[in-house]
């Protein structure tokens, strides 16, 4: 049996820019509100926060900021190592262990993708070479790869394999998984609007992007799930179901930047090649922080 890195919700932070540059005090001000709020960890440096477009020194740099940032709040660090090279995606995993971060997060390869047996090589290599645990990342409508049930139930059997970040949109997927590995592989929701399915089927939580908006509700949402308390917790979700739909109104982080930015969160612009979000879609957006009252 493995225990999970985490039960709730972890969120996948922005990375926050102030003229070209990462704004690394805005960093802080974003997890101090994460950590008054109940989330139980943050992501660092995963799709959210923009990994493509950081360099390594950067990357580096904020693992080491956010480590002890976050050590003073008591709550969870996870870093995004992922990536399409293998030693690269080793290298970071490193960094992390240097930051003291809890446990890494390892996207499936994008562009040169690979087979399935690539992708067991792929984590396991790293797995077998560092000392935290890892939690895979399944998201194949970004990758071009997906991750299928008879890979994960191998994956699973690696003792430093921890679990699995499921955003797939496949339900069916998540609870063959489930079904296949039991205990050896934890899953968390990787969609906010997976979460009470997903943690109803067994799910420990998720890893959330709306969570940037709104750290509580995400919070109570898991904590509803974990108490079985599911009619409320659909309850909660039906009152949030827009937003959570709204932050993927246009490729990720696009709108959750924008909507932090119209809420007065100040997390400065995106990194080519994302793009400022479309007028009807940023209207739509407005409206929806509207109606919740987050304006």
């Amino acid at each position: 049996m493995k225990y999970p890195l985490f039960t709730g919700s972890a969120t996948a932070m922005v990375t926050p820019f102030k003229d070209g540059a990462v704004n690394y005090t805005k960093m802080g001000e974003l997890l101090d509100i994460q950590a008054a709020s109940g989330t139980a960890a943050a992501v660092i440096c995963g799709t959210t926060g923009e990994s493509a477009t950081l360099s390594v020194s950067e990357t580096e740099t904020l693992f080491d900021f956010c480590g002890n940032h976050l050590r003073e709040k008591g709550m969870l660090f996870i870093a995004g190592i992922g990536g399409n090279d293998t030693l690269k995606a080793l290298r970071l995993a490193r960094a992390a262990e240097n930051a003291g971060a809890d446990g890494v997060l390892m996207v499936t390869p994008y562009y040169n993708k690979t087979t399935q047996a690539g992708l067991v090589g792929h984590f396991t290599y790293v797995a077998d070479r560092t000392t935290l645990p890892v939690i895979l990342y399944n998201v194949p409508s970004r990758t071009g790869i997906g991750i299928t049930v008879e890979t994960y139930k191998i994956l699973s059997e690696h003792p430093n394999i921890n679990g699995v970040k499921e955003a797939s949109g496949s339900l069916s997927l998540a609870a063959r998984t489930m079904a296949e590995c039991g205990d050896d592989l934890n899953v968390w929701s990787g969609n906010d609007d997976d979460t009470v399915p997903m943690m109803a089927l067994g799910a420990k939580g998720v890893i959330s992007v709306a969570s940037n908006i709104v750290p509580k509700a995400v919070a109570e949402l898991c904590s509803l799930c974990a108490d079985e308390e599911f009619f409320e917790a659909a309850r909660l979700y039906f009152k949030y179901a827009d937003l959570f739909a709204g932050m993927f109104l246009e490729v990720n982080p696009i709108p959750v930047k924008t909507a932090m930015n119209a809420v007065g969160m100040d997390v400065g612009d995106l990194r080519l090649p994302l793009a400022e979000m479309g007028y009807e879609n940023r209207e739509k957006l407005i409206g929806i922080l509207e109606k919740h009252g987050l304006l």
